[in-house]
């Protein structure tokens, strides 16, 4: 237990680690070696607990990275729907690539990530042991990636620095590099008893493995190339996580998604815990954001906020051509990917079949759903290609998607009229998943000529998705970022609304291709731009090109 002047000194970290920009002065008389020394170990781990905290709240909202990566593809898009929705028409952009550098979206995804890069970097200013340096470098590389990725640099300051001068910034091959070298550095002192809440070996891995096979992307997203010995690190790496045995596919898929069940996918998560608000921070936004109002009976008209879709060319991938209905799963025969089954955890109580939401929907006791004007709540995927919807059929256009599915058997809060589940459903994010992995390596193989290979892997993993073997598969078609038949498409179908799509589609040279909803494109968006408001706080930082 922490004495008093523990306490005094931790109340003090608290203050110094909660705030975007560290200031380690705050007119205070204690240096960080005297805090540290107060503190001691278990005081230290507090602090690595608040940089964990930190993942939630970028990668747990639908206005964050996932906004970045899957609203700006093919995968996702939010339509106006009458009032909703349009807040000055920011969803629109992101989807029809039209954003600049005043986007707020953009801006609150930079500082939230560079929140997490600074407080794990905070934990090595407070004599951690090993393991727990380990683990603070790890939050921080994985913030890195996410900064890299979507705006090409970032921030970087070293633990004692002077907060008045501007944190140095990296950019191009050396923030790739160092990002590599930092876990490479730290995957002897990570702990391999550690469960995918927290980092660890297989965790660093992955990532290791996502730097290696973007890193020619990352340093030529109009052209990407890929080094043999890059390659042969993703399937070195990837082979070491396979060869483990610790991991195994669910046998449903959307398991993984799912309240109360143990993934033996997950390699890196972030945990939830059923009734506890404060452990959820906002995982509800992966149900909320794409049902309709009316979607949960018990819970309508808010069950949900009739926002987030996908479009039919990205549905179509999976081979489904006819909506489902109540007696008939229609051709989710093709791919248990898509959905539309019969789920023992979710349609007993809601009636919802998780994955794509096509079609009249039902309530648990088989009655067809109504929206809110009483007209049946039937989804169309036919979205008005101004994604401005008016009408009658502004509440239904766009396939839902249901990954992440609440506990509807969750004790009924009957306390509340109408209140039915808790939005603390204790669905844990997956942030890294082993199917990820085997596809990495299938890629690196490919790419390397081993086409037999590739398509061995993927099919194993088809296999155990229910649906049939591909006989052959290409890498990608450039001209139709949604062909059924490549590799790209297998890692759309297992990964979809998991924050990857954009960074697969500039690795594959297609993001800048027309799809959907999306008339037009210019190479500059292949990255985000600096928020101005970053500009200004930091010198040091660079806009990016055409912006």
């Amino acid at each position: 237990m922490l004495n008093k002047n523990t306490a005094i000194f931790f109340s003090f970290v608290l203050l110094a680690c909660g705030c975007t920009k560290l200031n380690e002065n705050l007119g205070n008389n204690f240096t960080n070696q005297q805090t540290s020394t107060g503190l001691g170990a278990a005081g230290t781990g507090l602090i690595l607990q608040g940089a964990y905290a930190d993942l939630a709240t970028p990668f747990n909202n639908q206005d964050r990275v996932f906004s970045l990566e899957e609203n700006s593809t093919d995968e996702s898009l939010v339509p106006t729907r009458g009032g909703d929705w349009d807040d000055n028409g920011v969803w629109r952009v992101i989807h029809n690539h039209t954003w600049n550098a005043d986007h707020d979206q953009l801006l609150q995804t930079f500082n939230l990530l560079n929140k997490l890069n600074f407080d794990a970097t905070n934990v090595l200013a407070f004599n951690p042991n090993k393991e727990q340096a380990a683990e603070a470098r790890f939050l921080r590389a994985y913030s890195l990636y996410y900064l890299l990725d979507l705006f090409g640099q970032y921030p970087f300051r070293n633990p004692g620095d002077n907060l008045l001068n501007a944190p140095k910034v990296y950019s191009g091959d050396s923030a790739v590099q160092f990002i590599i070298s930092e876990l490479t550095a730290i995957l002897p002192d990570l702990d391999s008893k550690n469960d995918m809440t927290k980092a660890n070996p297989d965790a660093a891995k992955a990532l290791l493995m996502r730097c290696y096979l973007n890193r020619g992307a990352f340093n030529n997203r109009q052209s990407p190339t890929f080094d043999a010995g890059d390659l042969q690190q993703v399937i070195t790496l990837g082979n070491d996580i396979i060869s483990s045995g610790k991991y195994s596919y669910m046998s449903e898929y959307f398991d993984n998604f799912t309240a109360g069940i143990q993934s033996t996918e997950g390699i890196f998560a972030y945990p939830n815990h059923s009734g506890v608000s404060a452990n959820n921070s906002g995982i509800d936004a992966r149900w909320m954001m794409t049902f309709h109002y009316n979607e949960y009976r018990k819970q309508a008209p808010n069950a949900g906020w009739n926002g987030f879709s996908t479009v039919s060319d990205f549905y179509k991938t999976f081979g489904a051509t006819t909506p489902a209905t109540l007696t008939q799963a229609a051709d989710s025969f093709l791919d248990g990917r898509i959905g539309i089954r019969y789920n023992k955890n979710s349609t007993p109580y809601s009636g919802i079949r998780p994955g794509m939401l096509i079609g009249q929907q039902y309530d648990e006791s088989g009655k067809p759903l109504k929206d809110r004007k009483g007209n049946p709540l039937a989804f169309d995927p036919n979205i008005s290609p101004d994604m401005i919807e008016t009408g009658s059929n502004l509440e239904v256009t766009g396939i839902r998607v249901a990954k992440y599915v609440p506990d509807f058997s969750d004790r009924p809060d009957t306390s509340t009229v109408g209140a039915y589940y808790s939005s603390n459903s204790g669905n844990w994010l997956m942030l890294i998943r082993y199917p990820e992995v085997v596809l990495m390596v299938a890629e690196a193989k490919m790419r390397s000529g081993d086409n037999a290979g590739a398509l061995s892997m993927v099919n194993a993993l088809r296999v155990a998705r229910h649906a049939a073997p591909l006989p052959s598969m290409t890498l990608v078609n450039t001209g139709n970022v949604d062909d059924p038949t490549t590799l790209l498409a297998e890692t759309g179908r297992e990964l979809y609304w998991e924050s990857l799509r954009r960074t697969n589609l500039i690795r594959f040279g297609v993001f800048n291709v027309l799809w959907q909803y999306k008339p037009s494109d210019d190479p500059k968006y292949l990255l985000f731009p600096i928020p101005n408001q970053a500009l200004a706080a930091n010198p040091n930082l660079k806009q990016n090109p055409g912006y």
